[in-house]
C-alpha cells in the first residue's frame, strides 16, 4: 500500500534520474557520438511509449499514458510526420482526465531553413468539454537554427476549425495558426525538447486554444528511453464558465525508438 505522498515521491525521484542523464557524465559522453547512417528513401523512424502511475491508500490515483510518433523518410525534402498522444486518469474510481490528441503533418522543404506544410490535427478532450475538434490547416515554416546538436523552427498558417461540445451544434470558423518548436541534444544521452502552439478561431481572436509542452528524455539502451514531460493546455472560451481553462498534466514513459 502506497501512502500520499508517494506519487510525488516517485515523480521527484524520476526526474532526479531524467536530469542525471544529462549532469552525469559516462563514458560515452567522452566524445561526440558519430552520426548515424541517414535513412533510406521511404523508411520510418519514430517511437512509441508508455507510462503509468498510481497511488492507493487515503487517495487511490491510476493515470496512464499512451504516445507515439512516426516520420517518413526524414532527410529528405518530403517529410511525412504523425502524432498521437493518449491520457487518462482516474481517482477513488471517479475518471479525472480524459484527452486524445492526435496530428499529420506533411512538410515540403523550399530550401534548406524554409518549408511549406499542410497539417490535421484532432483533438478530444472530455474535461473540457470537447467532444471533438478538428483543425486541417497550411503555412510557411522557417528553420531558425538547424544543427546537429540544436533544432529550432517557426510556423505560421491558416485553415479551418470545427468544434463539437455536448448538446450545441458544431461551431465551424476559418482559424489562425502559429507555433514554434525547439530540439536540442545536450549529448549522446539527454534530448530536451520543447514545443509551443496557438489555434485562433478567425471571426472570434480572443477564442484560443493553446498548448505547451517541455521534456526531457534520456538513454536507457539502443533502442529504449525514459522521458518525463509537462503538458499545459489552455483554452481561452471553455464552452461553459465552470470548465476550467486550463489543464496541466505531467507524464513520464518508458519509450521504445524503431
Amino acid at each position: 500500500m502506497f501512502k500520499q505522498s508517494t506519487r510525488h515521491e516517485v515523480v521527484a525521484v524520476l526526474f532526479l534520474l531524467a536530469v542525471a542523464g544529462v549532469l552525469v557524465p559516462s563514458s560515452s559522453f567522452a566524445q561526440d557520438p558519430a552520426a548515424p547512417p541517414a535513412p533510406d528513401p521511404g523508411t520510418w523512424v519514430g517511437t512509441a511509449g508508455a507510462g503509468l502511475a498510481l497511488t492507493s491508500g487515503n487517495s487511490d490515483t491510476l493515470n496512464y499514458n499512451l504516445a507515439f510518433d512516426a516520420t517518413r523518410d526524414p532527410k529528405t525534402r518530403n517529410v511525412m510526420k504523425f502524432t498521437g498522444l493518449f491520457l487518462r486518469g482516474e481517482q477513488n474510481e471517479e475518471l479525472v482526465a480524459n484527452r486524445l490528441s492526435l496530428a499529420f503533418r506533411d512538410q515540403y522543404a523550399l530550401n534548406t531553413r524554409s518549408y511549406v506544410y499542410g497539417q490535421l490535427e484532432y483533438l478530444r478532450d472530455t474535461f473540457k468539454l470537447i467532444d471533438y475538434l478538428v483543425a486541417p490547416t497550411a503555412g510557411v515554416g522557417y528553420k531558425v537554427v538547424d544543427s546537429p546538436a540544436t533544432r529550432f523552427s517557426v510556423d505560421g498558417g491558416f485553415g479551418a476549425v470545427w468544434e463539437k461540445n455536448p448538446e450545441v451544434d458544431v461551431q465551424t470558423s476559418l482559424a489562425l495558426t502559429a507555433g514554434e518548436k525547439l530540439e536540442h541534444q545536450f549529448n549522446a544521452n539527454a534530448t530536451l525538447k520543447h514545443a509551443v502552439t496557438g489555434l485562433w478561431k478567425a471571426d472570434d481572436l480572443e477564442d484560443g486554444l493553446y498548448t505547451f509542452s517541455i521534456g526531457l528524455a534520456t538513454k536507457v539502451s539502443e533502442r529504449l528511453l525514459f522521458s518525463i514531460d509537462l503538458l499545459d493546455t489552455f483554452k481561452n472560451r471553455p464552452p461553459t464558465p465552470e470548465t476550467k481553462k486550463n489543464d496541466v498534466a505531467l507524464v513520464t514513459a518508458i519509450t521504445a525508438k524503431f
